[in-house]
């Protein structure tokens, strides 16, 4: 089983490589794909180095499966190139994501959709990807109407460099280039991505169309705020959702803990909550702060917490290889 990681050295690039070690995918060998300028970089996997290479090398080394995480320019370009070559793509860019001929997969909700023919599979943005965990379970029991979704976003989404302005500014140095138009130390960004003409940014139209896309239903209306914090566990979100059926508390948490991919932690009188310095290096959506929404029937809120560079981008990757894998498509 010959795996390339497109944009091996990028930070997602080196949590699934990170990630297909820990889950002992069955690699036998790794390729490392990145851009000119990283050709012929080492990276190591599994205690042994590996030498980088560009994009038609991989190719012409024939992999069975080919993970992207190297921008959607990139995916735009090279994906087809890799898939016409007969190699499974899975691209964690949004290149894919909305292309109605392109499955976008979450595989603890709806991995049953893949088949030997998909050569090019979309991997859903983060925030959407933790959210529609918890969604599913609930939306087969009770029929989600509506659902309102606040985001508290990693810089960790923003990559390496916003990593490194934010601890730049905390150590009051000027000199690292900034990657957000104000300040994100001891700050809160109302702003991920670009704003568009209905006056959302692209990361909420994102959050909506895929969560359709996914749940394989368009009539669940969702409508969502983003906003970036200067954390580096995971992505946390405070979402309401409005149900067609009445609900019993006891039975969604029991419904909850029993998803795979989920962990409950919703015992406020001891404090605990899911948190992003407890989420971080986990593969699970952590969930907590169950209640009622008094304001409204038949609605419920909750909070969910998931490291965005795994569960959000790299571990949801591995598990639709994984996926694949076990089914024969690959």
């Amino acid at each position: 089983m010959k795996v390339a990681v497109v944009g091996a050295t990028g930070l997602v690039g080196g949590e699934i490589l990170k990630v297909l070690a820990e889950r002992n995918f069955p690699v036998t060998e790794i390729i490392p794909v990145a851009s000119e300028r990283s050709i012929g970089k080492k990276i190591s996997f599994k205690g042994q180095e590996f030498t980088v290479v560009g994009y038609d090398d991989a190719i012409k080394m024939k992999p069975n499966v080919a993970i992207f995480s190297a921008g959607g320019g990139t995916s735009l370009e090279m994906a087809p190139k890799f898939a016409e070559a007969g190699i499974t793509v899975i691209d964690n860019s949004s290149a894919w994501r909305m292309d109605p001929t392109k499955k976008l997969v979450v595989p603890e909700v709806n991995a049953d959709v893949l088949t030997a023919e998909d050569k090019i599979i979309a991997n859903p943005n983060c925030s959407t990807i933790q959210m529609v965990v918890v969604m599913k379970p609930l939306h087969e029991k009770y029929k989600i109407k509506r659902v309102v979704v606040s985001t508290y976003q990693s810089v960790t989404g923003t990559g390496k460099a916003a990593v490194d302005q934010l601890f730049a500014e905390r150590a009051g140095d000027d000199s690292v280039a900034k990657v957000y138009p104000h300040k994100i130390d001891l700050n809160v960004l109302p702003h991920i991505d670009v704003f568009l003409e209905n006056g959302y940014t692209k990361e909420e139209m994102k959050m909506i169309k895929e969560t359709n896309k996914i749940m394989g239903d368009d009539s669940i209306k969702v409508t969502a705020t983003t906003v970036r914090i200067p954390t580096i566990g995971g992505h946390s979100e405070a979402v309401n959702i409005e149900f067609e059926n009445d609900f019993d508390l006891t039975t969604v948490r029991e419904l909850l803990a029993a998803t795979e991919g989920v962990i409950v932690q919703d015992d406020p009188a001891n404090f605990l909550y899911p948190m992003p310095i407890t989420a971080h290096g986990k593969d699970e959506v952590f969930v907590g702060r169950i209640r009622r929404d008094e304001s409204q029937e038949k609605t419920l809120n909750l909070w969910c917490v998931a490291d965005n560079l795994r569960k959000g981008a790299a571990t949801n990757a591995v598990q639709i290889a994984e996926h694949l894998l076990k089914k024969g498509l690959i």
